[in-house]
């Protein structure tokens, strides 16, 4: 697996867990509901990972230039 999916999984499973914690802690939601929208975060991760490709540098899911 190159880098660049390394780097993307990484930031998406980050962001699921991340999600997942201020919904249910903060926001008081269910668990089935708290895991659905930790989801959708991952999933909108991801897009931005490939998306950051064409902004920033093209071996990285970051929007900034190295």
């Amino acid at each position: 697996m190159n880098k660049l999916y390394k780097d993307i999984i990484e930031r998406a499973a980050w962001t699921a867990a991340q999600a997942f914690l201020a919904i249910y802690t903060v926001g008081g939601v269910d668990e089935l509901k708290s895991a659905a929208a930790a989801g959708v975060a991952a999933g909108i991760s991801v897009i931005k990972g490939f998306v950051a490709t064409k902004v920033g540098d093209k071996e990285s899911a970051a929007t900034l230039k190295s």
